[in-house]
């Protein structure tokens, strides 16, 4: 099979050949291993080049969907001004990998914002939700009744918020979990 379970940067390759593929190659990423299509009639050379091709499209998908630390901030200051006036104006937002059971945090003291790496590729309504979230806490600290009339601005909160807990809950193995934004 060619490149069957070749290491990568990313994990493993699986390359899996189909007579009835004619002329499409398609590839998605299956947990740390990238899952490559072909037609059976390609030779290995053709299988190098589309394989390497495929891995460059989807790095640049998952760039696109994975903003870095300056974006993820530009993105904060976005939605702040979007949606509460610009009040909410945090010193600092960035990816961590040390939270487990939040999505994010916030610091209203000194204005930090953590955004958990899970959240890393959601759609891009759920990142906006838990970002809006902790920007809400660098208003209202706590989660009383002020703290959701802020959220109700935004229109997929109730949506986000599902998507989050049907994650969590998967995530389980079904069992029910509280995970809250922070």
């Amino acid at each position: 099979m060619g490149l069957d379970d070749a290491p990568h940067q990313g994990g493993q390759i699986e390359v899996r050949r189909s007579n009835r593929r004619r002329r499409t190659v398609s590839a998605y990423r299956d947990g740390d291993k990238t899952v490559v299509l072909i037609p059976a009639q390609m030779t290995r050379a053709e299988e190098q080049q589309w394989v390497d091709k495929m891995l460059a499209r989807l790095a640049g998908q998952e760039r696109k969907r994975r903003p870095d630390d300056g974006e993820l901030a530009r993105r904060a200051r976005d939605l702040s001004l979007r949606y509460f006036h610009g009040r909410a104006q945090p010193a600092s937002v960035r990816w961590v990998s040390n939270q487990q059971t939040r999505w994010g945090s916030c610091t209203p003291v000194d204005g930090t914002i953590r955004i958990s790496d899970r959240v890393r590729g959601m759609p891009e309504y759920v990142l906006d939700y838990v970002l809006l979230h902790e920007l809400a806490h660098l208003l209202v600290p706590s989660h009383g009744p002020q703290f959701w009339e802020l959220l109700e601005v935004y229109p997929k909160t109730e949506r986000a918020r599902g998507f989050l807990e049907g994650f969590a809950s998967a995530a389980s193995g079904g069992e029910a979990v509280a995970d809250d934004a922070d």
